[in-house]
């Protein structure tokens, strides 16, 4: 009989021993695991080259309008310019924002739009964006102590979901930052 550390012996009712060798299913496993691991680190080297050398989108508010707020909160329609500098287009599936003012989250949102950014093109998306009542209230009384200079300091950012195979490529996240002056005070600067 042969002796080899993964074969197991078993005798059967008419005492007629047989081997019973484990060894070519775990050598099977084995190589579907190399060959699985193989196959993703193919797939995210292929997905990742693909992203090298690609500028961010440029994002700026295009306008804000007032929505029919509920309760004490209160809602806007923000309009998002996305400007796409690369030479391939930029699809998504849904959008999401969040706004801060003096470095405090003051209002967030999301939309379910599909579309395109085409390449070197732009595209004008629309989300309503709510303000709670208590960042509404904490807001107040930063104006107050910036009512002087009249400047707030605003960061926007935002997210457009993957627009492939169900959002397999992935989100493109943008940052728009800049400088909100009230009227009376001067312009708005970014």
């Amino acid at each position: 009989m042969r002796h080899a550390p993964y074969v197991a012996r078993y005798n059967t009712p008419a005492h007629i021993p047989f081997e019973v060798q484990v060894m070519p299913s775990l050598r099977a496993l084995r190589s579907a695991r190399l060959f699985f691991a193989a196959w993703l680190a193919v797939l995210v080297l292929g997905g990742c080259a693909g992203l090298l050398g690609r500028d961010p989108l440029r994002v700026s508010v295009a306008g804000i309008g007032p929505l029919e707020g509920r309760g004490l909160e209160m809602r806007f329609n923000v309009k998002l310019r996305v400007q796409n500098p690369n030479d391939t287009p930029v699809d998504y599936d849904g959008v999401s924002l969040d706004l801060a003012l003096n470095g405090k989250p003051f209002a967030s949102g999301v939309s379910d739009q599909r579309g395109s950014v085409p390449r070197f093109g732009e595209a004008v998306i629309s989300v309503p964006l709510t303000v709670p009542a208590f960042a509404a209230v904490r807001q107040a009384f930063a104006f107050a102590d910036n009512a002087e200079s009249g400047t707030f300091p605003y960061v926007l950012n935002g997210k457009l979901g993957g627009g492939f195979a169900g959002g397999l490529a992935g989100a493109t996240r943008f940052t728009n930052r800049g400088t909100l002056t009230l009227p009376g005070f001067g312009t708005a600067s970014q």
